[in-house]
């Protein structure tokens, strides 16, 4: 059976991006469809070269700028260079071609780890780079719909009922997650897959960003921060669980973290409230891995209310983080104050409005969901909305613009 191609919302962006920028960088997790997304792309004139061709490869590691030189010569379109990171040296010489052509779209890069975050790499292509961050499909995608949940939540047009998304639906849409090739997988081979994607990954990918000796506490270490997910990292009992020391965690996290399996999501502090706090939340990439990780059930976590309140607040994550990526026009955050106030995810447009969004497994709400976004709109200066997302069927209003909204208007 030929393998199903989703239309991707970054595609866009990166046409554009070629049109003004001398170099475009696409970087997200293996296997997520950034090899795919760029052939697509590819015109006739263009050249493709991936450095997981061993002979591409060892010519590239021998003569970075000779490469780079050679195939730029050669190529009357774009030199799309896939898996760069596999030669950092490469971004130095890259830089220095584009550095004597100022002429837009010469290189389309593609990378499986963060290029800023790898020692080797000295050079940060500032001013001449786009970077455009890729990551599993989003639900969206794979249903083949526009992005337009945060258009429509600055604006208005809710539906005032979506049907077919409770919440045993909703959670068996966060176990499949966003890597293509096991969408269609039964259960089993769905967590197997998973579960081998993770063990490559640190076996091979995690040498292209950091020199770890320790590689069976980092593999632990990945199913401990899965838990974590969508919490307040605990550092301490981190640190005592695996024995490690603080500087030793932190720079474990940063090593995947640059190969996009966790990300932190900022705190909000554009207040004048002085007891804002200012810690980062982290968030697995993608839901079906972090189940897989975790060794969940379906059941399991439908019937325990903090695993349900974990899995939905992690696929509420990565729906919004596939929107605000797409440019300048949505930054996200999150807030916590020093009194325990809490809002999930706090978004805020280019104009200064503002966005706030809590995530409630369960198919009832009621006011009380809504008090810190309630609080919020009356202590922020700026213009406010609030919507408390539920796997319910309607849109009701629970305050004054404050509306429950069921959680498939992410991608309905």
């Amino acid at each position: 059976m030929a393998k199903k191609i989703y239309p991707r919302w970054q595609a866009n962006t990166i046409t554009q991006a070629l049109k003004t920028r001398r170099v475009v960088m696409v970087s997200g997790p293996r296997q997520c469809g950034k090899t795919t997304l760029v052939k697509q792309m590819v015109q006739s004139n263009d050249t493709f070269l991936t450095l997981d061709d061993d002979a591409l490869l060892k010519t590239a590691s021998s003569d970075p700028l000779g490469f780079a030189k050679h195939h730029r010569g050669a190529s009357t379109g774009a030199t799309v260079i896939d898996e760069v990171q596999k030669v950092p040296a490469l971004i130095t010489a890259i830089k220095r071609v584009v550095d004597e052509d100022s002429s837009p779209g010469q290189f389309l890069l593609t990378g499986s780890s963060d290029f800023q975050k790898n020692p080797e790499i000295t050079e940060s292509l500032a001013g001449r780079v786009k970077n455009i961050e890729l990551r599993p499909l989003s639900i969206g995608e794979t249903l083949e719909r526009n992005p337009s949940f945060l258009d429509r939540a600055f604006g208005e047009g809710w539906p005032a009922q979506i049907k077919g998304y409770d919440k045993k639906r909703v959670i068996e849409l966060a176990f499949i997650g966003g890597y293509p090739e096991p969408l269609f997988f039964n259960a089993h081979e769905r967590t197997g897959w998973h579960l081998d994607y993770a063990r490559t990954l640190l076996a091979r990918d995690l040498r292209d960003v950091a020199n770890i000796r320790r590689k069976e506490t980092l593999r632990e270490l990945l199913g401990v921060l899965a838990a974590w997910s969508s919490k307040y990292l605990d550092t301490d009992s981190i640190c005592a669980k695996l024995n490690i020391t603080k500087p030793t965690l932190s720079s474990y996290i940063n090593a995947l973290a640059a190969l996009y399996l966790f990300q932190k999501v900022p705190s909000w502090r554009k207040t004048d409230y002085d007891r804002v706090g200012k810690r980062d939340k982290f968030f697995t990439t993608d839901t079906g891995l972090m189940a897989s990780l975790l060794d969940w059930r379906l059941d399991d976590v439908f019937l325990d209310s903090d695993r349900s309140g974990k899995i939905f607040e992690t696929l509420v994550y990565n729906q919004l983080f596939s929107e605000t990526s797409l440019g300048y026009e949505y930054s996200l955050f999150h807030y916590r104050d020093r009194a325990k106030r809490e809002i999930d995810f706090i978004v805020e447009n280019r104009q200064g409005a503002i966005l706030g969004i809590e995530v409630k497994a369960g198919s009832m709400v009621s006011q009380s969901d809504c008090k810190h976004l309630n609080w919020f709109k009356g202590n922020v200066k700026k213009p406010f909305r609030g919507i408390v997302l539920y796997s319910g069927e309607n849109t009701l209003p629970l305050a004054k613009d404050i509306l429950a909204v069921p959680i498939a208007a992410l991608w309905n």
